[in-house]
């Protein structure tokens, strides 16, 4: 694999503004939230830690630098997949980049390592197994690193929820590479996750940029399981030859749930670890491709897997915590256009996920895992809105009353003022004066005298029993439910405890309101649909500029949404572009797609136009 450094025309690229090359290699205008600021940093030489919600565009913020900054941008990334997909989409615009992995041949390595020394090469993508390999750290000191980008940085993580131990090694970059920038990217990193990746790779004074979790186009909704099949299929009527993914608990789940959907007519294909590696890739390829319109798939399926119009993802069994879902449903409406996420919660999944936990042998990680998964109920079964119940878990403020996108907010669901139970529990703290865990308050407060609490001599205080009207389990669910509302914080990865916060005294004191969901689940209703925003000529345009694409595609054997994405055409099928010149200003329109495929377009919108002309027309 040879790179001329005459085709690309990247060298010299001394000095360019990172909104020149925002704009002439990728096609867009301005940056995303975030996006110009951690870039700045890594060009100014700084570690930055970088939390950005999925389809946020976590990929520009080391790929823009590496094209700036003299010498080999190095990406570390989990997944032989996910680096073919970043490769194959930055060859798209015309960008030299590579990766290295298992898969490649002796001579495939050595054409790549030739590339990197004669600097045809500006962006390498390797595993972090490789990375720590002496001979591979030896042979990058040879040459000029720009930076390193550490993506799924929250593998780094005992804390977090995708643990791997080989991400633990990667500290040996900082002492290797002493000088070169380090940015770390993840877009589910809680606190204490962000802390412990910080101090695993030992950034220097890194700039740490979080970005919003609020993925603001996605409808959340959790319905209780009762016939699951009948409400999996009720609600995929409902997104006819529309894209999706259905998450499964295990692979026999997979296998039974895709027979049925084909039976019930639906275009679906099963994906899981078990199936032969060439299914697995025909079935990612077809559903990139509209071929095949769900996927029916265990979490194996998505890490990697970029089709920005996933208009919906169902989660048919319980994930395991809050991380995996909200990873999960960011799948889904990564264009920015609406998309619903549905989960089907049932206490048989929370039964099964509990006993697989405890089956685990190491201690911590059982204990970690535990703690998730009834975060993750928690979450299933508050009434609170559940963007703000996310949003609070990942460390982000909601001072909103609701978010008019979820089925909390969009039934009305029935909610009490919680200042009275807010009031017990933190008179019960501050009697206390330490700090204990969700059930330990419960105990006190509920007036049930455990060995913990009678070896310690609590049940002689004054709060002991204080709310002994209700039940311990409601006790439990109201501070939940105070946490999830951000009226109290949860703090500490191995034993969290409950602390008050700055709402805290607000809501004690009534300038805020205390409103939390009453303690009962009941089943969603679906969303009403949106009122199409675009006119009738801008649908056609849009539908016949979608043709012109797929047979790009199709001669060029690659997914369609690379050619250009669907918000590329539906703002070309709206401004109706006239000449390159035109087109060139359309956003997803980079200098090597406005070349190779741009005169395609542009005759299909002219003659569309000519059409609408002749037939009397006022466009």
């Amino acid at each position: 694999m040879q790179f001329s450094n005459t085709e690309y025309n990247l060298y010299p690229m001394k000095g360019p503004l990172p909104e020149d090359v925002l704009h002439r290699w990728f096609g867009y205008r301005t940056f995303r939230p975030g996006q110009k600021e951690i870039i700045t940093h890594v060009l100014d030489g700084r570690d930055v830690l970088a939390v950005i919600a999925t389809g946020g565009g976590k990929s520009l913020c080391y790929q823009i630098p590496a094209l700036i900054r003299e010498g080999i941008g190095i990406v570390i990334s989990p997944l032989i997949a996910l680096m073919k997909d970043q490769v194959d989409c930055l060859a798209e615009s015309g960008i030299p980049a590579a990766f290295l992995n298992s898969t490649q041949d002796i001579r495939d390595r050595r054409s790549i390592e030739e590339s990197i020394i004669d600097g045809s090469l500006r962006i390498l993508y390797v595993s972090p197994e490789r990375l720590v390999q002496p001979s591979f750290i030896e042979f990058l000191m040879s040459v000029q690193v720009s930076l390193f980008a550490i993506d799924e940085a929250h593998c780094i993580s005992q804390w977090g929820h995708e643990f791997r131990p080989e991400y633990r090694q990667l500290s040996i970059i900082r002492k290797t590479f002493t000088d070169v920038p380090i940015i770390a990217l993840t877009a589910t990193a809680t606190p204490s996750v962000r802390s412990d990746i910080i101090n695993e790779l030992s950034l220097r004074d890194p700039k740490v940029i979080v970005g919003s979790f609020n993925r603001e186009n996605l409808l959340y909704r959790i319905e209780k399981k009762e016939d699951g099949e009948q409400q999996l299929v009720r609600f995929l009527q409902s997104h006819q030859n529309e894209s999706g993914i259905v998450y499964c608990f295990s692979k026999r789940q997979v296998t039974d749930l895709a027979k049925l959907l084909q039976k019930n007519h639906f275009s679906a294909l099963p994906y899981h670890a078990d199936l032969p590696k060439t299914v697995r890739h025909e079935t990612q390829d077809r559903f990139l491709r509209d071929e095949v319109r769900i996927i029916v798939a265990t979490v194996a399926f998505g890490m990697g897997i970029n089709k920005p119009d996933v208009r919906f993802v169902v989660h048919y069994d319980l994930p395991k915590n809050l991380e995996h879902y909200y990873q999960e449903t960011g799948r889904a409406g990564r264009d920015g256009d609406p998309a619903e996420c549905l989960l089907l919660y049932s206490r048989a999944d929370f039964r099964k996920i509990e006993y697989l936990i405890g089956q685990m042998a190491d201690g911590t990680e059982r204990m970690v895992s535990t703690r998730k998964l009834h975060e993750m109920v928690g979450y299933c079964e508050s009434r609170a809105c559940r963007r703000a119940v996310l949003l609070t878990y990942f460390g982000e403020s909601w001072d909103h009353p609701g978010c008019g996108n979820c089925d909390s907010c969009l039934l009305g669901r029935k909610t009490l003022d919680g200042r009275e139970n807010l009031s017990v529990i933190v008179a019960c703290m501050d009697e206390l004066r330490d700090d204990y865990g969700v059930s330990y308050l419960a105990d006190i407060i509920s007036g049930t005298a455990d060995e913990r609490v009678t070896a310690r001599g609590h049940d002689t205080l004054v709060c002991f029993g204080s709310g002994r009207q209700h039940r311990r389990g409601l006790w439990v669910y109201w501070i939940r439910e105070l946490i999830s509302c951000g009226y109290l914080s949860r703090y500490g990865s191995r034993y969290p405890v409950v602390r008050k916060n700055p709402r805290t005294k607000k809501a004690l004191a009534g300038e805020i309101p205390v409103r939390i969901g009453e303690p009962e689940f009941q089943s969603a209703l679906p969303g009403e649909p949106d009122e199409d925003q675009y006119s009738p000529a801008e649908n056609n345009l849009y539908e016949i500029l979608r043709d012109v694409r797929r047979s790009i595609a199709d001669d060029l054997d690659i997914p369609a949404f690379r050619v250009f994405p669907n918000r590329t055409l539906r703002e070309m099928a709206k401004t109706r572009p006239g000449c390159l010149e035109d087109l060139r200003n359309v956003y997803g329109v980079g200098e090597r797609r406005l070349m190779q495929y741009g005169r395609l377009f542009i005759k299909a919108i002219n003659e569309y136009s000519d059409h609408e002309v002749a037939n009397g027309r006022i466009l």
